[in-house]
């Protein structure tokens, strides 16, 4: 058997026995044709008795596909995907998202596991609605899924059900009226100046170059673990140009960032000398001041400090509140700022966040003023 296809998206004709193509035209079996019907679904029929009838056929059913208003062509996409489990729609959907890096399709992979699919992997896509998200949400909230989980996870699966909305399966967006996990300020424990002065003495000195790299820069953890010499670029400024990935343990590009992007941040004169006293009492490899104990041939863990933090507080080193973790450092590091009138837009760049929104939830509560303070000030300036 051998097929003859026509112009994309036409199908193709053939003649199911043992003749070459070039004895079609005198062969007496009957010409076949093959193509795509509604919802995709593959369509052979037979009974042609010459090739032109055959391409006949197939021309009047392209013709009819191409001339469909656009209201059947949504019919066809409700019949294909409509009753697709979540999880197989969820597939397709990941299978396009090509822009993600290997760390970001692995913490993709995790939500889906951990949380969505327990909760709505079998549910048939046509099924969703506000009430089904909502109920999500809630089902997190009764298992002690934590805050951050809880964002994400609804932010993944809020893409995938806009994905569905897009195509037509819902009438109504199923992500209307509900309200996303929010993020508490209150739980963001933030060190007072003397918990810091006792942090910046606990541990060897590779914890301690990081409180001082996270607490004066804002750096994220695998930012101060891929802590450079050469990133400074001035005598008061860090250039933050990677991060070393938890996910693959090498060094990557930062969060939010592509390829080669950095930002700059200011550097403090202690947490510079914090830099280059390490520099010189341990050396660099490549300008890298930290990196694996076992192994220096390979960057140092963020892990490594976690277990370290961990191990310091069983012993009692750590004179820390409950709820203090270290990236307790950086939300120091933005409170610092915004107590002395930095403005919330300069700290949003210098922290990555990609979303001002996201700065200003974290730490709104941490922002000097209130609208009498701030009459005072404008009516001092229409004084002036």
């Amino acid at each position: 058997m051998a097929a003859t296809t026509l112009a994309r998206g036409m199908g193709s004709f053939f003649k199911d026995c043992e003749h070459a193509p070039s004895r079609w035209a005198k062969c007496p079996h009957f010409y076949k044709v093959r193509y795509r019907g509604p919802g995709g679904s593959q369509v052979e029929e037979s009974g042609f008795l010459t090739r032109d009838a055959a391409i006949e056929r197939l021309t009047g059913v392209y013709k009819a596909k191409k001339a469909a208003p656009a209201k059947q062509a949504k019919s066809e996409r409700i019949e294909k995907y409509g009753q697709m489990r979540f999880r197989e729609y969820t597939t397709e959907w990941k299978a396009g998202q090509r822009h993600l890096a290997v760390a970001s399709l692995s913490h993709l992979d995790s939500l889906l596991q951990h949380h969505i699919f327990p909760a709505l992997g079998t549910r048939r896509m046509s099924a969703f609605d506000h009430k089904v998200v909502d109920g999500f949400i809630r089902t997190m909230e009764r298992n002690g899924v934590g805050l951050a989980a809880q964002s994400n996870a609804f932010d993944k699966l809020k893409s995938i059900l806009l994905d569905a909305h897009r195509l037509g399966l819902f009438d109504d967006n199923p992500l209307l009226g509900v309200k996303a996990p929010q993020y508490d300020p209150k739980r963001a424990v933030i060190p007072s100046p003397a918990q810091l002065q006792t942090l910046r003495k606990a541990g060897d000195n590779t914890f301690r170059l990081i409180v001082e790299l996270m607490s004066g820069c804002g750096l994220r953890n695998g930012e101060a673990a891929a802590v450079n010499v050469n990133n400074i670029v001035a005598d008061d400024v860090y250039r933050v140009t990677e991060q070393v990935n938890q996910s693959t343990k090498t060094y990557d590009r930062l969060k939010h960032r592509k390829i080669g992007e950095y930002r700059d941040v200011p550097l403090p004169r202690r947490t510079k000398s914090a830099i280059e006293s390490y520099a010189d009492q341990h050396g660099t490899i490549d300008g890298y001041l930290l990196r694996h104990p076992q192994d220096p041939s390979r960057p140092f863990q963020p892990y490594l400090l976690q277990n370290q933090w961990q191990r310091l507080k069983r012993r009692g080193e750590l004179d820390i509140p409950d709820g203090m973790v270290i990236y307790s450092l950086r939300h120091f590091f933005a409170s610092n700022c915004l107590r002395h009138n930095i403005p919330i837009t300069d700290v949003a760049e210098w922290m990555g966040h990609n979303n001002i929104d996201i700065t200003f939830k974290i730490y709104r509560h941490l922002m000097p003023g209130s609208i009498g303070t701030a009459a005072k000030l404008l009516d001092a300036g229409l004084a002036a």
